[in-house]
C-alpha cells in the first residue's frame, strides 16, 4: 500500500501550507514513499479524503495508507514526538 497525503495547493492559510510542507519534508527525509493528492484539482479527491477521515468537513493535510485512514497533521506530529511514525503510517 502507498502512503497518500491529501493536500491543497490553493490555500489562504499559511499554517496549512507549513503543515503540508512539514509532512512532505519528514516523509522525504525518512525515505518513506508517498503520493501527494491535491484536492484543489479534483473535487472527487476532496470527497474521498473526507470519506476516509470520517469527517464531512475535514481539511488537508490528511494522511492515509491505501484505503486506511492514518490521521491528520496533529496525529502525525504526535506520532513523531512519540517515535511511532512507522506505526502511525502503517508501514
Amino acid at each position: 500500500m502507498t502512503v497518500k497525503v491529501f493536500f491543497s495547493s490553493v490555500s489562504g492559510s499559511v499554517e496549512m501550507k507549513k503543515n503540508q510542507e512539514r509532512i512532505f519534508s519528514i516523509l522525504t527525509s525518512k525515505k518513506i514513499p508517498f503520493e501527494a493528492v491535491d484536492i484543489s484539482q479534483n473535487s472527487d479527491d476532496k470527497d474521498l479524503m473526507r470519506k476516509r477521515a470520517g469527517n464531512p468537513t475535514a481539511l488537508p493535510p490528511q494522511i492515509c495508507n491505501g484505503d486506511v485512514y492514518c490521521g491528520d497533521f496533529a496525529a502525525f506530529e504526535n506520532a513523531i514526538e512519540m517515535e511511532q511514525l512507522e506505526a502511525f503510517l502503517k508501514v
